[in-house]
């Protein structure tokens, strides 16, 4: 089925009137009987700008290479900040490498998923394609400039990966034309089963040979019993969920720093206090708030106008003026650096190459924003990140 693009997405894409996109919508929407009326095919160009996944057997996968080497330079620019240098990542990520062993390489089944002794799982223990670590990477990394790496580089992170968890050797240059040959040595390559019998195949239908068909072990059946007449989606446990199983802080896995929340508490009883104090801060009487305020004369203050390009830039996501939100406080960020003869430089190149240690595990990306933009944030934090 060819995918088609919406007429009201065309006219505002072409940049023509309403009136013309409707009548180029409905003259294409005529011209195929089989859509009467209903936008136009996708161009070849709009095709490919969206078809960039890559398959288990290799197809969509574009010409290049990349070699671990190169692999290690991007990594520890762009991707060391969140999952480690390492690949072991901190209290925020689940860690990328462990818990695989040579003999896994050359069996191609991981023996620690079925260690009751060793309850981690990272992403080479799991992963039984390498195409699917090849197209995430593509699609969706670096977390704040997803699809700005070339094929080349992404090539080169993938085998730097792969190197940092024993699959690949030091000297390794992976490309589209031995990217097989990687497959067939990542360490739960044979892993993979249909046993669960949800996707087709004899599991489902049986052999045919006196081997009956099974059934799913989830059956998906309608529950239209005891409903709730006003059902709440949220993206934290549910009251009667609870503890259901323990306290998840107290299970915490032996790979990797991963964290269970605290279900002994309240849902949010921390979390919550750690955010409405700058919340509250903000909302008092006079105070300013991040999009900007005006003084008596109707301008904008400096101040305001920093805060606004904070946001802009989202640094307001992670940091708040006086309250630790994610990160810590500009006024916390002001206060440390006050007696540097160089605050200004080295935050405005801290504000632009990111990193982690400094206040804790928890990494702060390297960031795009100017030169300029950067340089305003970080003068306004050496004069005391002021309102």
């Amino acid at each position: 089925m060819k995918r088609r693009v919406g007429r009201l997405s065309l006219g505002l894409f072409v940049g023509l009137s309403l009136a013309t996109a409707l009548a180029t919508a409905h003259a294409a929407g005529a011209a195929d009987a089989a859509y009467a009326g209903i936008g136009r095919p996708a161009t070849a160009k709009e095709l490919a700008a969206w078809d960039i996944d890559v398959r288990p057997d290799f197809k969509g996968l574009p010409k290049g290479s990349g070699s671990v080497a190169q692999g290690q330079d991007i990594w520890e620019e762009k991707c060391a900040s969140c999952h480690g240098v390492f690949g072991e990542a901190n209290q925020v990520f689940s860690p990328l490498v462990g818990g695989t062993t040579a003999e896994d390489v050359r069996t191609g089944r991981v023996a620690r998923l079925n260690d009751p002794a060793f309850p981690g799982r990272t992403t080479l223990m799991k992963v039984a394609t390498v195409s699917t670590l090849w197209d995430y990477i593509n699609r969706a990394m670096p977390w704040n400039a997803p699809k700005s790496l070339k094929a080349d580089e992404v090539y080169a992170v993938t085998a730097f990966l792969l190197n940092l968890g024993g699959v690949l050797p030091d000297n390794y240059v992976m490309s589209d034309a031995n990217i097989a040959e990687v497959q067939a040595r990542l360490p739960n390559r044979n892993g993979m089963t249909t046993d669960h019998a949800m996707w087709p195949g004899q599991p489902m239908s049986g052999s045919g040979k006196g081997v009956p068909a099974r059934k799913p072990d989830v059956q998906a059946r309608a529950c239209m019993s005891n409903c709730e007449t006003e059902p709440k989606v949220a993206s934290f446990l549910p009251d009667f969920a609870r503890n259901a199983h323990g306290n998840l802080a107290e299970q915490n896995r032996l790979v990797g720093a991963q964290h269970g929340a605290d279900t002994s508490r309240p849902a949010g009883a921390v979390a919550v206090a750690a955010v409405a104090a700058p919340v509250a801060a903000a909302a008092k009487p006079g105070a300013s708030v991040a999009t900007g305020s005006s003084n008596s004369t109707g301008s904008t203050s400096p101040s305001a106008a920093v805060l606004a390009l904070a946001q802009k830039h989202t640094c307001t996501a992670c940091h708040a003026v006086d309250g630790k939100l994610v990160g810590p406080s500009f006024r916390e960020i002001a206060a440390r650096h006050a007696a540097r003869t160089d605050a200004l430089s080295y935050l405005t190149g801290k504000i632009r190459s990111g990193g982690a240690g400094t206040w804790g595990s928890i990494p702060m990306p390297a960031q795009t924003l100017p030169e300029g933009d950067a340089q305003q944030i970080a003068a306004w934090l050496v004069a005391g990140a002021k309102k």
